[in-house]
């Protein structure tokens, strides 16, 4: 039985050493020190709310797992300087100062306040105004030129279509256009025609003419019709340079209008179609009512007189009869009354036209 019991207890000793030896590992284990916030101060808080920094009451809590070893905190390389009571009590008073009293100084903000009298606002919008309807000098000056020279490069144009192949094939084959009552063809007359007016339009001498004979051999064109249609080709070819010229300044000008009016180029042509229109009306209603007084007049201006008469049996009569000059005529202003009146009426100020000059106004392209 002593046996027994004292085996029972040795027994119970063993089992009884591993805690003893685990209380003696923890009460062994380095304790750790736990820092202790010193209490704050009302100063301390106010300055911390100024700062924006955040207050002990919202510091986020971080919590550490029972299985995971923290690393030890490490010190800051430096404190941030906290200011002093006084400091503090110095701002605190100069912010309630300013609030009271708005700043000493004055800012852009407060400066943004400060409206101008009424008449500095009244001048500075009749400024603004005139700045807006006024027109750029350059523009003003290719709106007249393009109405200027509307007319002159229409008139241009009918002249250089009249004196064309197609022209003479037109009149010569047309009922009612009068016979050569000395033997010339229609087919005579459109070949020496032809060679006529395309002496106008090339660069030959007056020997292009001078060396043409007829079927018999005999010269075609006396000497003087010859120096007449040498005179012809100066002022024609002079009149085609004229109206090209004219014609690029128009292009130019139209391409500075479209990008810098909107609807300027409109206005120009519209202006330059009432011009044309009346100029055409004026010399048609003074060839109408005295053709023969018209063609000399218009002949007197050009030639030297006693160059441009010639018999009825010479070439030029008898290939370009009064009836010829009568028919280019009445085309040259028919061509030009109906261009232009097609002129006036695509370029007609009407009201749709004007609320999409108004619409197209904006900034960068102005509105003339």
């Amino acid at each position: 039985m002593l046996q027994w019991g004292a085996g029972i207890v040795r027994l119970v000793s063993e089992n009884s050493k591993p805690q003893d030896s685990a209380k003696d590992a923890a009460q062994d284990a380095p304790t750790r020190d736990i820092p202790v916030a010193a209490p704050i101060t009302q100063a301390q808080k106010a300055a911390r709310r100024l700062s924006g920094a955040p207050s002990s009451d919202h510091a986020a809590k971080i919590k550490l797992e029972d299985h995971l070893d923290p690393e030890p905190m490490r010190p800051a390389a430096r404190m941030p300087a906290v200011p002093s009571d006084d400091e503090i009590a110095a701002a605190l008073s100069k912010s309630v100062e300013d609030a009271k009293t708005g700043p000493s100084e004055d800012t852009h903000t407060s400066m943004i306040t400060m409206r101008p009298p009424a008449e500095e606002v009244a001048r500075r919008q009749a400024a603004m105004e005139k700045a807006a309807n006024t027109k750029p000098v350059l523009t003003r000056v290719f709106q007249v030129l393009i109405a200027v020279f509307y007319p002159i490069v229409l008139l241009v144009l009918a002249i250089r279509l009249v004196t064309s192949s197609f022209f003479l094939w037109v009149e010569y084959h047309r009922p009612g256009f009068p016979a050569d009552s000395f033997g010339f063809t229609t087919d005579d007359r459109m070949t020496y025609g032809s060679y006529t007016v395309d002496y106008l339009l090339n660069l030959a001498q007056s020997r292009y003419l001078g060396d043409l004979v007829d079927k018999f051999g005999d010269p075609l064109f006396l000497a003087g019709e010859v120096s007449h249609m040498a005179d012809v080709k100066t002022v024609i070819v002079m009149a085609f340079m004229a109206g090209l010229a004219l014609a690029v300044v128009m292009i130019i000008g139209m391409m500075y209008l479209a990008r810098r009016s909107f609807g300027g180029i409109r206005r120009a042509l519209f202006a330059g179609s009432i011009a044309t229109l009346a100029l055409i009306i004026a010399i048609g209603v003074f060839a109408a009512t005295g053709w023969e007084r018209f063609f000399t007049d218009f002949h007197e201006i050009f030639f030297t007189d006693g160059t441009w008469t010639f018999y009825t049996d010479d070439t030029l009569i008898r290939l370009f009869p009064s009836q010829f000059w009568t028919d280019s005529g009445i085309f040259i202003g028919a061509f030009v009354l109906v261009v232009a009146s097609l002129t006036l009426a695509f370029t007609w100020p009407t009201k749709d036209r004007r609320k999409a000059t108004l619409a197209a106004q904006r900034p960068g392209r102005r509105a003339a």
